[in-house]
């Protein structure tokens, strides 16, 4: 039975995967990247509400089948291990969460939307024989037109997780959240892991930033990207040249409202 549960959600090309390379390293944590969780819960609670079954189901008999979803999946996981389920559209369920779970965190990592265009746009160029299903396996697009297919804030690969983060950070429910910024983590590794402790209320356990080992090579496959969540050894800043035009930086310049004061509002966490 899952009883201590956090979230990692945000961005994509942020650093989820990082976060969760180094959680691991507690034996006490269960962490891994992307899971299923997220969309076999989504489902379940679509077919409580709603068709010929949905008059069988009250508020507490929903609560009792979602947290069953996490009780089966992570049924390995020890009754004291924190569990640390990670997926991007868990910032656009942060009022259920805090009825299943009241004391779990969503941890977000972000970063500045054109180096997230510039990321992925790097690792097409990476495997430029295969084709990825973010973007349906179509070939011969431009830059361009995959952008506008990434910010769909319905469906696209950085606009949805975009558009749900902006909603729980000026909701009710912003006190949930905790952002983690991709250089804070990647620059001050350390200082941020430790922060990121005393906000969950966890003991520090002394992580090796040297080998930070994490792949998921049949996944990243999968998606036509290989290496998407090869996740290097050594933390640490890479300074690069962008790979991307540089209007695409333009057009989405200051939106990263996360480094304006006067837009957190709400006050939330940033490690």
């Amino acid at each position: 039975m899952v009883t201590r549960l956090h979230l990692i959600s945000g961005l994509p090309r942020s650093g989820s995967t990082l976060l969760c390379a180094l959680l691991r390293q507690n034996p006490r944590f269960t962490a891994a990247m992307t899971s299923p969780v997220a969309a076999l819960c989504g489902a379940l609670h679509k077919k409580m509400c709603g068709g010929e079954f949905g008059v069988f189901f009250d508020d507490a008999r929903r609560a009792t089948m979602l947290r069953g979803v996490f009780d089966s999946y992570y049924a390995e996981a020890d009754v004291d291990h924190v569990v640390f389920d990670t997926n991007r559209t868990w910032t656009g369920r942060a009022a259920l969460l805090g009825e299943l779970y009241p004391q779990s965190r969503i941890i977000c990592c972000v970063r500045e939307i054109g180096w997230i265009i510039d990321s992925i746009e790097r690792m097409l160029t990476k495997n430029p024989l295969q084709l990825s299903r973010i973007f349906n396996f179509q070939p011969g697009a431009s830059v361009y037109s995959r952008v506008e297919t990434l910010m769909n804030s319905e469906s696209g690969l950085v606009g949805l997780p975009w558009s749900t983060l902006r909603e729980a950070w000026f909701s009710d429910v912003a006190n949930r959240l905790i952002v983690v910024p991709f250089e804070h983590l990647t620059r001050e590794p350390e200082n941020t892991l430790r922060t990121l402790y005393e906000e969950l209320g966890e003991p520090w356990f002394r992580h090796d930033f040297n080998n930070a080992v994490y792949d998921q090579p049949d996944y990243d496959a999968l998606l036509g990207m290989p290496g998407l969540h090869k996740v290097r050894e050594k933390v640490e800043y890479q300074e690069r040249r962008p790979c991307i035009p540089p209007d695409i930086f333009a057009k989405f310049a200051g939106t990263s409202f996360w480094t304006k004061p006067e837009l957190n509002t709400r006050g939330v966490r940033i490690v």
